[in-house]
């Protein structure tokens, strides 16, 4: 099944945080949060939103960091997935 984003909606495939903290502490699953960083996976065609025109910046491939719990999540193939705004999403990583 692949999931199709309508108007300005972006899917989002989270990256795993790291496992271990920069002194080499492995963390147990409770004490990682919520990863920030994810991969575009599909992106809306853009269009009229709330009466303004939207222009999509994001593609297909870009990394990006996301509000903390924007979104809503759902599990497409076993496969965790976010869908969000583009407004929602704060900054391409390069």
């Amino acid at each position: 099944m692949k999931l199709k984003p309508l108007s300005d909606r972006v899917v989002l495939k989270m990256v795993e945080a790291e496992e271990t903290t920069k002194g080499g502490i492995i963390l147990t699953g409770s004490a990682k949060e919520k990863p920030e960083v994810a991969e575009v996976v599909a992106v809306g065609p853009g269009g009229m939103v709330d009466g303004n025109q939207v222009e999509m910046t994001v593609k297909v491939g870009d990394k990006v960091i996301t509000s903390k719990y924007s979104g809503t999540e759902v599990k497409i193939d076993g496969e965790e997935l976010t869908v969000v705004r583009q407004s929602d999403i704060l900054a391409i990583v390069e």
